[in-house]
């Protein structure tokens, strides 16, 4: 425990030269911003930001004069090498997103590699997170979840991914456009099965919204209300579904097939045909159709439906 005057101390450190400060920014409410990060975009010798115009809002709201430059996708190779260098020389550099945390799915993963390497101190600040707020918000597991970024945006490129995350145990978070949502959803029911998720909208905004509930129940919602603005997924993990009315533990699928091959059967007694009955279970068991179809040839029952 440190005495009041190390406390102070502590708590009035000022910014150190050569150093990469990596400053979190607000997702969508200026307010969400610690003191720290503002008294380190103030002392720092610039500040290295995605898109310049994003970042002047911010530091005109806060009276902050530091100087700008721009570092983003297009420009990294160049300014990477330029911010390493400045910072070798003694310079103390803020690096921003234009939301959030930098080095999270964005230009700034490679400006920390490249400070990494060159022996360059990068110092994070705790602060605003979408994937945070959205993970311990959405009702579904926190104890373990994996962060999978922006998923393809070609549909083929997309399911190939969602098939290498079809057994993961732990909640998925991926950010996804709102001109893609749709056709994200689609996919997820088509490779994943039925699950629950939370579609977490313009978080921290004026029109923040929080969607909960089975990725069907998300696609007809966002079918009757198209979605705007910046969105993050939460998936069930696998082995935690609950979307359907069956549950079924990974642990626990020696067996199976029969289980489902008969529960296919009795629904085609009861009066369905062979596809209405492998959707019907596929649903139920909350995995996918075609996974059905697999089993009943595996099983043989192997007449197409």
């Amino acid at each position: 425990m440190t005495s009041g005057g190390e406390e102070r101390e502590f708590l009035m450190e000022k910014s150190a030269p050569g150093v990469l400060y990596l400053c979190p920014t607000p997702i969508g409410n200026l307010e969400d911003i610690t003191l720290r990060a503002l008294r380190i975009l103030k002392e720092a010798d610039y500040i290295a930001a995605e898109d310049t115009r994003v970042t002047k809002r911010l530091l005109n709201h806060y009276g902050i004069k530091t100087p700008l430059v721009s570092y983003r996708e297009h420009n990294k190779e160049q300014m990477g090498r330029k911010i390493v260098e400045d910072i070798l020389e003694g310079k103390s550099v803020a690096l921003v997103s234009d939301a959030g945390t930098p080095g999270i799915s964005d230009p700034g993963e490679d400006l920390v590699k490249k400070a990494v390497d060159a022996g360059v101190p990068v110092v994070p600040l705790p602060g605003p997170s979408a994937v945070i707020c959205a993970v311990s918000a959405s009702g579904l597991s926190t104890s373990k979840f994996a962060f999978e970024g922006f998923l393809p945006q070609k549909s083929a490129e997309r399911r190939k991914q969602l098939e290498k995350l079809r057994d993961e145990k732990r909640t998925i978070v991926v950010y996804e456009a709102p001109h893609r949502l749709l056709k994200c959803l689609s996919d997820i029911r088509d490779i994943l099965g039925e699950r629950k998720i939370a579609v977490a909208r313009e978080m921290t905004k004026l029109h923040e919204e929080f969607f909960r509930g089975t990725v069907s129940e998300a696609i007809e919602k966002f079918e009757s209300t198209p979605p705007k603005g910046e969105i993050v997924l939460v998936i069930e993990g696998a082995g935690f579904e609950t979307g359907g009315t069956r549950k079924v533990e990974l642990s626990e699928r020696e067996g199976i097939n029969k289980i489902i091959l008969q529960e296919v059967e009795k629904k085609m007694k009861s009066g369905m045909d062979k596809k209405e009955a492998m959707k019907a279970v596929a649903r139920e068991f909350s995995i996918p159709k075609r996974q059905v179809y697999k089993i009943l040839l595996e099983e043989g029952s192997d007449d197409r439906p």
